[in-house]
């Protein structure tokens, strides 16, 4: 697919699951290899790619050129642009980035309507959360306090409540460091591993306890080019999925990517206390 090979480079996260490399040709054209870590992971992003990346439009995401399914490896091309943590941006800058976030993340969720497969992927989120945030804690310990153990329950006992919300097919994964910024004013997603059908809000939760945080301006902006503001419903939603992404984060993080934890801990801190989140 790409000829003669002229370097490779390891473009991995730094964690163990993570296994992608830049490769450049000998014409100068640069692609990525990527190694799912799970069977699971490579049928989400081998679909995404396929199916639905596609309507973010050229240059807003890498194309997906073939795959190796005994391998679990996707071969793409190279989206253009920085990862925005990697960038140095104003306040103007931020807002822009944020603005064509919520733009492309429109584009990527449709008009919600769902076929009855789709339909059945919603409605088993909320059975797997609560498996997942009753393994977590267990898993936790004394990472946890009995008041952050008592904010995750009350989120579980919620999640039948998720069944009213918006759907939508969602990245996954939607946060700064899975975006491209171009100086020419271009953004670009990456990385559609989690992407699925679920609740439109759940693309929402990690920019609700990152970087909007203390910044209602990028939130505004973001909302701005997602076309519509978060119903009541959603804004409540939110708090408690992002109380089951904490829990998660914290028994991850903390051995495996310390940030992670510490948002995690700092998002718990903050339901705990009674703040909403957007």
């Amino acid at each position: 697919m790409i000829g003669e090979i002229a370097a490779v480079r390891d473009a991995a996260w730094p964690r163990v699951a993570s296994q992608v490399w830049e490769i450049t040709s000998a014409e100068g054209d640069r692609y990525f290899v990527k190694v799912s870590p799970t069977p699971k992971f490579f049928a989400y992003e081998t679909r995404a790619y396929r199916s639905a990346v596609p309507c973010l439009g050229a240059g807003h995401a890498p194309r997906l050129l073939t795959t190796a399914p005994k391998l679990l490896a996707l071969l793409l091309t190279a989206a253009p642009g920085t990862p925005v943590p990697a960038l140095v941006l104003t306040h103007l800058e931020c807002r822009a980035v944020h603005r064509h976030a919520g733009v492309l993340l429109r584009r990527l969720h449709g008009d919600g309507a769902l076929d009855a497969e789709a339909r059945e992927e919603v409605e088993a989120q909320a059975l797997r959360l609560a498996e997942q945030a009753d393994k977590h804690l267990a898993r936790a310990g004394d990472l946890v306090t009995d008041r952050d153990r008592a904010v995750v329950g009350e989120a579980v006992a919620r999640l039948p409540e998720m069944r009213l919300l918006p759907a939508a097919y969602a990245h996954g994964d939607f946060q700064e460091r899975n975006w491209l910024w171009s100086r020419q004013g271009r953004l670009a997603l990456v990385d559609f591993e989690r992407a699925r059908h679920t609740w439109a809000v759940w693309d929402m939760v990690r920019l609700a306890c990152g970087p909007w945080e203390g910044r209602p301006d990028l939130r505004t902006a973001f909302l701005d080019g997602y076309g519509r503001d978060l119903t009541d419903r959603e804004r409540h939603a939110l708090g408690c999925l992002a109380a089951l992404d904490a829990v998660s984060g914290i028994t991850w993080g903390t051995l495996n990517d310390p940030p992670v934890a510490e948002r995690g801990r700092r998002t718990l801190d903050r339901l705990a206390k009674g703040e909403r989140l957007v």
